[in-house]
């Protein structure tokens, strides 16, 4: 298959090609489901039992957060290669959202742990299936050099903050008022819009993303499908054999991922599907790979410690009115502030602005100096820290969250192997896989009322990375240019 789609008169909209209404779309409802769910899906699990929750200790209850964060991105490579492979990229953003919406009512309908267990994989499951393949599309829409490639990227990660921001907000109101269950039912209710509009406009991608780009010849079927029980089998038995507990298992989805992508990268280096230059551009990725994911190990903390901060330190207080705490999830209303602003800006700079390993390095560098910024409120007990001020913060999470997050998304598609671009896709979110498994590791070094220490160690570790991130740049730039 090409690597790009010729048309004879593209269809646009605000100068980009028309697919990118519909993937706009679809993001943002499964964003909407996804982070809607996450943000109350801690809560759910340490509160206690007279408050709708499960009692879980709080420790506990950040592990299977950081580590279902982390599953959800390791199953993009199931996506990814399924898409690649067997069915197209098209098909498996269709049947990841359905999948997403099942899980959503497992978690709404089924009680305690079993709506837990049953709803995180199948939302884990379709998410994989999602992600990976809606960017990849994405980027084939685009020819290879394309200037408006990461403005495209900047407004399409803007559809995935808007729903980010009111699926928080909507399900946080919704758990308030009527319990966790109706939270987690509001967010299938979004997946069911998302899975609606992607339908009615499929027609927009044309030939794009419909055919795999390596397909799975019949013979190797059976054996594909062997390996595929061969894993179900070893997961089972680990599972089984108790060395896998709710308390260890971010940990263990650390190391999953730390070895998938190691063996991800030496495939890509290997195979002879892959060109010379393009093993040239592989290698590049490998340090844009580390610097994603030391980025997101501290944002993604959203999720785990600064959700149980946000419930234990920050007045919500507003006007006199008491704000949900899942409301620290308010970070995305900043993207969909300025991702406009960044998208014309990276247009209009074309090939005077920064490299992309440099826009890494300082939103890794910023990403640190956000977090040392939680320091002055950080002394004492009680619920002492401003929401204004926390607010803020979240504004230069935003800032630099658009320096690295789509600029991401548009590099893996640039420097993707021909015959590899959802999988390249999917070893990208790789990093965000492990990023977030992270978080939930590291969150039990987190006191309350010892937070001093802690986001000024993670400040400082961040900055030091991001100062590496741009001694490298000027290696990484050179390897990148045959996929500029």
């Amino acid at each position: 298959m090409p690597e790009v789609v010729d048309k004879p008169e593209e269809r646009t909209l605000f100068g980009h090609p028309i697919g990118l209404a519909n993937l706009f779309g679809v993001e943002l409802w499964e964003r909407f489901s996804f982070y809607g769910m996450l943000l109350i899906l801690n809560f759910y699990l340490y509160y206690e039992v007279t408050k709708g929750g499960l009692g879980l200790p709080e420790a506990t209850a950040n592990s299977i957060v950081g580590a279902y964060g982390g599953f959800v991105y390791l199953c993009t490579v199931l996506g990814g290669w399924l898409a690649d492979r067997v069915l197209g990229m098209e098909r498996m953003i269709f049947y990841g959202g359905f999948v997403v919406m099942l899980g959503h009512l497992a978690l709404a309908v089924l009680p305690g742990l079993t709506g837990v267990g049953v709803g995180l994989v199948l939302v884990g499951l379709g998410s994989g299936a999602l992600k990976a393949n809606a960017s990849a599309l994405l980027g084939q829409l685009y020819r290879r050099g394309d200037v408006r490639r990461d403005g495209g990227f900047t407004l399409f990660y803007m559809g995935i903050n808007v729903g980010s921001f009111i699926g928080p907000i909507l399900t946080g109101l919704v758990q308030e008022e009527h319990g966790f269950h109706w939270g987690f039912g509001l967010a299938a209710f979004g997946m069911a819009l998302g899975l609606t509009q992607y339908v009615r406009f499929r027609r927009n991608f044309g030939d794009a993303g419909r055919d795999p780009a390596n397909p799975l010849p019949p013979a190797e079927l059976p054996k594909a499908g062997l390996v595929g029980a061969g894993v179900l089998l070893v997961v089972v038995a680990v599972l089984v054999s108790g060395w896998v507990t709710l308390a260890n298992l971010a940990k263990v989805i650390a190391l999953v991922v730390v070895v998938v992508a190691t063996g991800y990268f030496a495939l890509l280096l290997t195979s002879e599907r892959v060109t010379t230059e393009e093993r040239v551009r592989v290698r590049a990725f490998i340090p844009l790979f580390l610097a994603t994911t030391a980025f997101f190990a501290l944002f993604q903390q959203t999720f785990t410690v600064l959700a149980q901060y946000s419930d234990t330190r920050i007045d919500w207080n507003i006007l006199g009115w008491e704000a949900p705490a899942s409301w620290i999830g308010s970070e995305p209303v900043w993207v969909i502030i300025l991702a406009p602003l960044f998208a014309r800006l990276w247009t209009g700079l074309g090939d005077r602005g920064p490299s992309t390993p440099v826009k890494f390095g300082i939103a890794v560098i910023g990403m640190g100096g956000a977090f040392l910024l939680f320091l002055p409120m950080a002394a004492g007990t009680g619920k002492t820290t401003p929401a204004l001020a926390v607010f803020g913060i979240l504004g230069l999470f935003a800032v630099f969250e658009l320096m690295l997050s789509p600029i991401g998304l548009s590099a893996a598609t640039r420097l993707a192997p021909a015959q590899f671009q959802a999988q390249m896709m999917a070893l990208y979110f790789l990093s965000l896989s492990l990023a977030t498994a992270l978080s939930g590791v590291v969150s039990d070094f987190y006191v309350e009322g010892h937070e001093f220490g802690y986001f000024g160690i993670s400040g400082a570790v961040a900055i030091g990375l991001g100062l590496l991130m741009l001694a490298v740049a000027p290696w990484v730039k050179r390897r990148m240019a045959g996929g500029l």
